[in-house]
């Protein structure tokens, strides 16, 4: 009886420590590493061929992280919405940047992080939802979108170079050789002339350049007569000026003696007036008075 109970006591403690033991492990699939790792959205506008569910999410090269889900955008089918698992103290931030690279020549993808600067906000987003890293055309895109238009622009430039290179624009060259023939032609037959033309040239710029000294001689000449002029024009200032002063002595002696003279003639008209039968017969003098002599 004793080694019944015995066995039934260790195969329920046996069947509760499997099933702990399963419980643990459940829930360390399910819920342990959750906590280590924080949920980022990445929107790829390009084709993410070559990656893969579980890709790598490196950080600067480091391993950071993995891919957990991808997904078509539902707000955008041009979109490729990416769900990227990363370990928790990752420093993402908001100018973190997320591209496709490949691993050599083997094809296969992962997510490569860059950008952050260490003065930059960490990345957060609103409660209830996923933070989103803003995504960057990767090498091959750009290689292939500067490629396309390399090629665009190629094919713009083959068609001008058609164009120029058509019938009536050869046809037109061909004139235009034929003309500049003719006219080097012309030219060398007019070389003669033109030595001539060039020696006349010369002489007349020799002519000039007298005619300029001459000129310049005049002027001086000019100069010279123009102080001759003034010199003269001093002295007869000078000159006029002691005329003048003679003139006006000379006028104020001529004023005295008409003075004078006026003055004789008003006594003369006084003594006419008082006995007018002098003018004709003779002087009268006036009589003496009492207590003169006669």
């Amino acid at each position: 009886m004793e080694s019944k109970v015995n066995y039934t006591v260790v195969g329920l403690f046996v069947v509760l420590l499997a099933a702990g033991l399963l419980g643990f492990v459940y829930w360390l699939a399910k819920h342990g590493g959750e906590e280590n790792y924080t949920l980022y959205r990445v929107y790829m506008s390009e084709s993410v061929a070559g990656l893969t569910t579980d890709a790598s999410v490196k950080y600067r090269g480091v391993e950071v992280g993995t891919v957990m889900r991808m997904e078509l955008n539902p707000e955008n089918a041009e979109q490729v919405m990416l769900t990227l698992r990363i370990k928790q103290g990752t420093p993402v931030k908001t100018d973190t940047r997320a591209s496709i690279r490949f691993y050599g020549v083997t094809g296969l993808g992962y997510i490569e992080l860059q950008g952050s600067s260490k003065d930059a906000p960490v990345l957060q987003a609103e409660e209830g939802k996923i933070p989103v890293i803003a995504s960057m055309p990767s090498t091959f895109a750009r290689l292939d979108e500067g490629l396309s238009e390399l090629a665009d622009k190629s094919v713009r430039a083959l068609d001008r170079i058609g164009l120029l290179l058509s019938d009536a624009n050869l046809q037109a060259f061909s004139e235009l050789l034929g003309e500049s023939k003719l006219l080097v032609i012309q030219l060398r037959q007019q070389t003669e002339n033109i030595g001539a033309f060039i020696d006349e040239g010369i002489a007349a710029e020799r002519k000039i350049s007298a005619a300029f000294a001459e000129v310049a001689s005049s002027a001086d000449s000019v100069k010279k007569m123009s102080d001759d002029l003034g010199l003269t024009y001093s002295v007869l200032g000078q000159d006029l000026r002691e005329d003048l002063h003679n003139s006006f002595a000379l006028l104020r002696q001529l004023l005295g003696n008409l003075d004078l003279l006026s003055r004789d003639l008003r006594r003369s008209l006084q003594r006419l007036e008082e006995s007018p039968g002098d003018l004709l017969f003779k002087h009268t003098r006036p009589k003496p008075g009492p207590g003169e002599s006669p």
